[in-house]
Formats: structure tokens, C-alpha cells, sequence
């Protein structure tokens, strides 16, 4: 019994590895669909940095819009006081627009979204919901594009599928490129513009080899390495 056990541990850690971006997502697309799973199944990456993360200046993160989408529906809200931005946030796709009513929610504990917008000049209101949507990664920031006068631009960007990726505390970026069911290319396509963003906001004093090790994923399938050198 502790034999099988000890084979089936084994097979479990086999690595899958292969050459090509292409192979990778042919093989993910297999694993997920011998599963017959009753849901349509993310794709993620995972992009191994040769970066010190404990080190401030070595973050790596950024925001960047796929041209394929996420293929995921994203639930927008919009938090201005605005009446003529209310009203385009909600033209725009938001489910939800306004201020003190809002705020109010989300301090009771609203939490049924997955991007939040804001208007500059609402920051300084919104700071007492930093602790509810701070861990989430909810909150409004000028770095990712959420805080923005250009409202219909930013809920836009946000519904189709905008990425924010950030590296944890092994060095890893993990970010989200689509679903198991778009077309290859629309993944490979999705997957290049992450890469080149990641690569872009490679910090100036990280040395040696920046991407150490490539990785892509369905939510529950395993992992399938790429090499790097391909990347």
C-alpha cells in the first residue's frame, strides 16, 4: 500500500515540460478537457524572476490590457460624486456608480466586484475603505489606471480585460490570460503582451537571468513548464 502511495506521489511530481509556447497551451487545453470539467477553466501564467523581492526597489508589477480579453465578466464599480461621470460609468458597463452610498456598502461589507474606479478628487473620501479593499487589491490606484477622470476609458479597459500582474514573495508574477476555450493564438497573443510588460518593468538592478523559469496553467490542471529560453 505505502508502494502505491510512494508511485502515485511520483507521478504526481513528474514535471511536464516542453519547447514551445504552442505545445504548452495544446497541452494544458488536453489535460482540462480529459477532465470533462462543468466550468470553462482559466489560463494562468506564472513567470519565475531572477529578482531580490524583499528588496523595495526589485518589484515587479504593472496593468496591461489584453487584445483577446480575459474572457472572464468583470464586475465594475465606480466611485465618484459626479452625477455626468455617474451617469457614464454606468453607460460605460459599471453595475454600480456613485459615493457615500457605496462606501457605505462596501464598509458593511460589500465586497461582490472586481475592479473599483474612482475619480481623483474622491481619494481622500474613499481612504476610510482602504482595510476592506487594500488586501483584495480593490483599491483605486493611478498606477493600474483606476483612478481616472476618463471614466469610460478606464470602465472599458477594466471589462475587457485589463491584467494586473505583481511579483510575490518568491519572485514569481502569476496573471491571468485567458480561458481554456479561446483559440491558441488568441492565448499566445494575450501571453506575449503580458511577457513583453513583465520584461519592461524589469527593475535596473536585478542581475543575471531575469526570466529564470515559465509556467502556464488551467485553474485546476497542473502546471506545464516552458522553456525560457523560448520566451
Amino acid at each position: 500500500m505505502v508502494k502505491k502511495i510512494q508511485k502515485k506521489s511520483i507521478a504526481i511530481q513528474e514535471k511536464i515540460k516542453v519547447d514551445s509556447l504552442e505545445d504548452a497551451i495544446n497541452k494544458v487545453k488536453e489535460l482540462s478537457n480529459s477532465k470533462q470539467r462543468k466550468f470553462i477553466e482559466s489560463v494562468d501564467i506564472a513567470v519565475n524572476l531572477g529578482i531580490d523581492p524583499k528588496q523595495s526597489d526589485q518589484a515587479v508589477k504593472g496593468s496591461i490590457l489584453l487584445p483577446n480579453g480575459s474572457g472572464k465578466k468583470i464586475k465594475v464599480i465606480v466611485l465618484t460624486g459626479n452625477d455626468d461621470q455617474q451617469k457614464i460609468a454606468l453607460e460605460s458597463g459599471a453595475i454600480m456608480a456613485g459615493l457615500e452610498d457605496i462606501v457605505a456598502k462596501i464598509e458593511g461589507g460589500f465586497l461582490d466586484f472586481d475592479c473599483c474606479i474612482a475619480s481623483p478628487d474622491v481619494m481622500p473620501k474613499i481612504s476610510k475603505i482602504a482595510k476592506k479593499l487594500g488586501p483584495r487589491g480593490l483599491m483605486p490606484s493611478p498606477k493600474n489606471g483606476t483612478v481616472s477622470n476618463d471614466i469610460k476609458k478606464a470602465v472599458q479597459e477594466a471589462i475587457k480585460g485589463k491584467a494586473d500582474f505583481k511579483n510575490d514573495k518568491g519572485g514569481t508574477v502569476h496573471c491571468l490570460v485567458g480561458k481554456v476555450n479561446f483559440e491558441n493564438q488568441q492565448l499566445i497573443e494575450n501571453i506575449n503582451v503580458v511577457v513583453k510588460a513583465i520584461k519592461d518593468a524589469k527593475p535596473e538592478n536585478a542581475k543575471g537571468k531575469y526570466i529564470k523559469a515559465f509556467f502556464i496553467n488551467t485553474t485546476m490542471g497542473p502546471s506545464v513548464e516552458v522553456s525560457s529560453e523560448t520566451i
